[in-house]
């Protein structure tokens, strides 16, 4: 699993910075969290084809965060898609997806299926992982997104089950379904004799647009690579609040009190310039020391624990 942060910036787009998406790739599939100014642009640069993105998930329908969906929706018509694309977003984004169709007179040549959520709830799942989307607080209705892996099965051990009289076959493959076998003597062979514990599966969260809330951490809990709104620096906190965002240590806070294996801020104010960002990095160090900037087109690698 692999995470590519399409745009970091946030109200607008600027030179060097494009606006808040992400793009999370799972076993071939592709997940899109928000589409913002500019995303098409950072797909076309790391070479990823739109047509293959399987759903997307949009936090809420300001501007900046859903401006680049038009576009990705007509080009997926130029290149012969077939398969349908699933949209999912709290309420307005069905009209907004239906508004732009009619106004751009849009070809669509592929089912687009939209769903409006109502978190917290289940939004999305596929083999072995699921999508849910939970409450945020910002001036409109927003939500942030958790995509978990299930746990995964233990490892086999095959010197073991030989030790045990199992033969190679069919009696390997239900002890690693959990059933239990009988070997070549006629004694039965457990599956925890042969299979080791369960293995902890991945999980990516997506949170922006929102004022501190402490009930995020509980969200993304444990999560092996968070995408988290750090909009503005300690001295703006009385405008992040009033604006219903958050600052970089507020967001560092989350990190720190969920638990999370690896975090990177988004959604900056463009108020700071890229050279101006290490102040928002340093205000989050101070409370997880392994906070990261995001920037457009950087690429996450999340790999299994063990």
């Amino acid at each position: 699993m692999e995470a590519f942060v399409l745009g970091c910036g946030g109200m607008m787009p600027l030179p060097y910075r494009h606006l808040t998406s992400v793009l999370l790739r799972r076993d071939g599939d592709l997940f899109l969290f928000d589409g913002g100014e500019g995303t098409q642009v950072s797909l076309r640069r790391l070479n990823i084809k739109c047509k293959k993105i399987n759903a997307i998930f949009v936090s809420h329908t300001h501007a900046d965060h859903v401006t680049g969906l038009p576009g990705i929706l007509m080009l997926s018509a130029q290149v012969d898609r077939t398969e349908p694309l699933y949209i999912f977003g709290p309420p307005k984004i069905a009209e907004y997806i239906e508004t732009s169709r009619k106004v751009l007179d849009m070809y669509i040549n592929y089912p687009i299926v939209v769903n409006e959520i109502k978190a917290p709830c289940t939004v999305y799942g596929g083999d072995g992982f699921y999508i849910r989307a939970f409450p945020l607080e910002h001036t409109k209705t927003c939500v942030g997104y958790t995509l978990e892996e299930l746990d995964r099965p233990g490892e086999f051990n095959p010197e073991e089950a030989l030790k045990l009289k199992v033969p190679r076959g069919p009696l390997w493959g239900k002890l690693q379904k959990g059933e239990s076998v009988i070997n070549s003597d006629g004694v039965e062979v457990k599956p925890e004799q042969v299979v080791g514990k369960a293995r902890s599966g991945r999980k990516f969260s997506f949170v922006t647009d929102t004022m501190y809330l402490p009930s995020i951490a509980k969200e993304v809990q444990g999560s092996d690579f968070l995408v988290c709104e750090g909009m503005f620096a300690d001295d703006c906190e009385d405008q992040a609040k009033e604006k219903k965002h958050m600052t970089a240590r507020q967001a560092a806070t989350i990190a720190r009190d969920a638990n999370v294996k690896r975090m990177a801020m988004i959604h900056y104010s463009p108020r700071y310039t890229d050279r101006e960002l290490d102040l928002l990095l340093n205000q989050a160090r101070e409370v997880y020391p392994n906070a990261e900037l995001s920037r457009d087109r950087m690429r996450v690698e999340i790999p299994y624990e063990d």
